[in-house]
């Protein structure tokens, strides 16, 4: 390559020279007209500097910087925010025909586009042209937003955020869905030039849980926002590339070889992790065993040691810097990851070393290369340590192969004394799949799991895939019981030593109800709330949605008739879109500003808090804990 390089310049030079003498020529035939000089193309300086500390020389992020999927007004590599007009049909009469002109005629062309008026939409809406279903009081235009992760494949699933165009007469997006909506980077727009969609949306709005369905007129309680949970599927692979700092043909191909050297190519791969796209850029493919975790894949990637020849050496040269200044743990821990498994024998006396930084750097090291033998200190670290310390542990528990030890430590911190250590090790356990968790499939809405624990608590998650965690077998409807709730739409009624509890549903704009009876265990009835009747599953059941059931759940225990704690993660899509809002540098328009303390609020009953000032549920929560291996977009459990 560089013998190449070195022809064409001195072809490239020789053709220079020769235009010069030929203009020096010209100049002496005054009857010529001489031509204007044609400009030479400048080589611009690309060169940029690049200050690491010590422990990182010698890395691939000590001569690259990494670049994001370009977005506009991005910077680097950052979560995309990416937007888009949608359409949420099946509302009861909340929806509006009131929308502005430029986004009606946008939804009418996106409606057409989308098949509006065949049976692709289903047989309620085959006969309804787009100017009917615009016109129709079910229907309201809604704002869609989602934070996509940079390097995200095709297939990623993502929660997305739906909010009502507040320019339109939308009164409630609760029991509507979102049909196919197109996400694209940058400021929202209805028509013209618009950026590529990276991504799109689609399914039933989870509305708040805590209040009543259909009172639209509690004003303290927001039914304009809603959450799509899993709702958002990337369409395209997002690039990710590597600028380097001295931009050469001859660096760039030993920065590739010590990438693919770390990242070989794996099965279903069709190019090579790294792949020089010129002398100053390296274009990188996802390997797909990092398919669902790219910004793990970018770290660990940023610190591969380049030279690959003594990766001992290099080991014990970071182990020496890393004693010497524990604070940077986390730099030494991903490097020993990086050279792999000929580094354990150097770092396993550190899995008892007295300070927690440095032992927990070989810990982690140790664990994400499956060292057995790091098994019982991290064990010990999960019961005793800092907590910052047993939330990692654990963490790092949660992704070792199948050990009976780590199964059996994890299940008995399900009723530890800190409800966020019991909330780590449950999902430590459904990582691992635990054969004593039972899991119920809803039909499809949500999961109800069941776990063993001394500590009664109901958990609901509202990101990702939803489920209601039920800690204590034995959680049951205290009786006697008389519960009334949703303006008596739904009544429960059970005397003591009753076997079952007898259930009055009134759906919403019916004028009759039913009355079942079902088994007073929260397990059968979590189940029974969400359970649709059918020839296939002919048990009783109210058919209700996840935000239903969980409201209902919430009205039972407020009421005082469930003896547990009741908490609730996060929701973390408008915090993270917050977040990204100053760094994209792409303002927003005004119409679209949200009300600080009243957006997407969470209160209802005894929970309350906010999600635009990162609050969370019952009680309020105090910010996630800091740690040196704490991810910024890591949600904390509840307290």
């Amino acid at each position: 390559m560089l013998l190449v390089n070195t022809m064409f310049r001195i072809s490239r030079l020789a053709a220079l020279l020769a235009g010069y003498v030929l203009a020096l020529a010209l100049v002496g035939c005054s009857g010529i007209e001489k031509a204007k000089p044609r400009p030479e193309a400048a080589r611009i300086n690309s060169g940029i500097e690049i200050d690491v500390p010590e422990i990182m020389r010698g890395t691939v992020a000590s001569e690259t910087v990494v670049l994001g999927y370009e977005t506009p007004g991005s910077r680097g590599y950052a979560p995309i925010v990416a937007r888009g007009y949608g359409l949420v049909v099946g509302l009861n009469g909340t929806g509006s025909r009131d929308i502005p002109p430029d986004v009606r005629a946008y939804m009418l062309a996106e409606a057409r586009k989308q098949g509006v008026g065949s049976h692709r939409w289903g047989d309620r809406f085959a006969s309804m042209s787009p100017e009917a279903l615009l016109d129709s009081l079910d229907t309201a235009a809604v704002i869609v937003e989602a934070i996509i992760p940079q390097g995200a494949v095709k297939g990623t699933r993502f929660d997305v955020r739906v909010v009502a165009d507040p320019r339109t007469g939308t009164t409630s997006l609760e029991g509507g869905r979102l049909y196919t909506t197109l996400l694209r980077p940058g400021p929202l727009r209805a028509g013209g030039a618009q950026a590529f969609e990276l991504a799109e949306a689609s399914g039933p709005i989870f509305v708040n849980p805590f209040a009543e369905p259909g009172a639209v007129t509690q004003s303290s309680i927001n039914r304009l926002s809603g959450r799509i949970l899993n709702g958002g599927v990337v369409t395209k692979d997002l690039t990710i590339k590597l600028r380097l700092a001295n931009p050469s043909h001859a660096r760039a191909a030993i920065l590739c070889s010590a990438i693919n050297t770390r990242f070989p190519q794996e099965r279903g791969q069709r190019t090579p992790t790294a792949r020089g796209e010129s002398d100053e850029l390296i274009e990188l493919t996802v390997p797909p065993s990092y398919a669902d975790r790219t910004d793990e894949f970018i770290e660990l990637l940023r610190h591969t040691t380049i030279a690959q020849s003594n990766p001992e050496a290099v080991a014990m040269s970071i182990k020496r810097s890393l004693l010497a200044n524990p604070m940077v743990a986390e730099a030494a821990a991903l490097r020993w990851r990086a050279l792999g498994k000929r580094v354990l024998p150097l770092i396993k006396d550190l899995y008892d070393y007295p300070e927690e930084m440095p032992r927990m750097a070989a810990l982690y090291a140790g664990a994400k290369l499956d060292d057995a033998l790091v098994i019982p200190h991290l064990i010990e670290m999960a019961r005793n340590g800092t907590f910052t310390a047993r939330q990692q542990a654990i963490a790092l528990l949660s992704e070792m192969r199948l050990n009976p030890m780590i199964d059996r430590s994890l299940r008995e911190l399900l009723s530890d004394d800190d409800v966020e250590i019991r909330l780590d090790a449950y999902e430590a356990l459904v990582k691992r799949g635990d054969p004593y968790m039972h899991r119920y499939n809803v039909g499809g809405k949500y999961l109800v799991d069941v776990v063993q624990s001394d500590k009664p608590m109901i958990y609901i998650t509202q990101s990702g895939q939803p489920r209601i965690v039920l800690f204590g077998e034995d959680l049951a409807i205290e009786r006697p019981a008389t519960i009334q709730a949703w303006s008596n739409r739904i009544m429960l009624k059970a005397d003591i030593g009753d076997d079952e509890v007898e259930v009055y549903y009134r759906p919403e704009g019916a004028l009759q109800g039913s009355v079942v009876r079902v088994a007073p265990t929260l397990s059968s009835f979590a189940r029974f709330l969400g359970h649709t009747t059918s020839i296939e599953e002919p048990g009783p059941g109210l058919g209700l949605s996840y935000g239903e059931a969980v409201g209902v759940l919430h009205q039972i225990w407020s009421q005082r008739y469930i003896k547990a704690d009741f908490k609730a993660d996060q929701d973390r899509i408008l915090a993270a879109i917050m977040r990204q809002a100053d760094e994209q540098n792409v303002p927003d328009r005004p119409e679209f500003s949200t009300t600080e303390g009243n957006d997407d609020q969470l209160g209802g009953g005894s929970i309350t808090g906010s999600v635009s000032d990162l609050g969370r549920l019952a009680p309020p929560m105090a910010e996630p804990p800091g740690g040196w291996l704490s991810h910024p977009d890591e949600i904390a459990s509840p307290q």
